[in-house]
């Protein structure tokens, strides 16, 4: 017995790329996740927290909450259908996987929630992701999809088929679009919460979601 436990710790965690929030910073989402998320997840996670490549060209919303400097991932029109940096931003989370991996996954909030998504997909079709191991989790905080035409229809047309695990908050702005998310996706997992567009802490059931996952996760990243 005393060997199988000690099997049970050596078992390598799940890492994951966590990609933060618009005009926002990796160490604010790392703040946000180890404030809001039980110990109990994050401890079964290996969670590499990275900043986006372009600094913030614009006011963010965490001003006064958390302190600068401040990053997004790409920029777009009004309408979120047309892009600039966005080769850039992909060849960038590319290196970042290079430099910090293996991955097993991504962990996505907000723009980086869509980004996340989208990577899949782009990576099955060989337009990104071509010189790193295959993406098998994803946990989607406040996502939605791409809008931009060609992008989205080379992230989506498959099918989004890795496991994955979603947040909806009740209040937020952007639940209706991470609903036609979950549409696209093979077998999601849905934590739902009161909240708005956060990083959400969990209730019971939605704990016991979250581990549940993970140890799916654990279990075939061990075999």
């Amino acid at each position: 017995m005393g060997s199988e436990g000690d099997a049970n710790t050596n078992q390598r965690k799940p890492r994951f790329l966590c990609l933060h929030g618009f005009r926002t910073s990796g160490a604010i989402l790392k703040k946000q996740i180890f404030d809001k998320w039980a110990t109990q997840v994050v401890e079964k996670l290996d969670l590499v927290f990275v900043d986006a490549p372009s600094p913030c060209q614009g006011k963010s919303d965490v001003e006064g909450i958390f302190d600068p400097p401040y990053y997004e991932w790409f920029q777009f029109n009004k309408e979120f259908t047309e892009y600039q940096n966005f080769d850039e931003c992909l060849a960038y989370i590319e290196e970042c996987m290079i430099k910090h991996g293996p991955f097993d996954g991504l962990l996505g909030f907000s723009q980086g929630a869509i980004l996340s998504a989208a990577l899949p997909g782009l990576q099955d079709k060989g337009v990104a992701l071509t010189k790193v191991p295959k993406i098998k989790y994803l946990i989607i905080i406040g996502g939605a999809k791409l809008q931009n035409k060609s992008v989205a229809e080379k992230a989506y047309s498959s099918g989004i088929t890795c496991p994955s695990v979603h947040f909806l908050g009740e209040q937020d702005y952007l639940k209706k679009y991470g609903i036609e998310l979950l549409e696209s996706c093979g077998d999601p997992v849905v934590i739902r919460h009161p909240k708005g567009h956060t990083i959400p802490r969990f209730d019971e059931k939605g704990l016991e979601t979250m581990l549940s996952f993970i140890e799916k996760v654990q279990a075939e990243i061990s075999k």
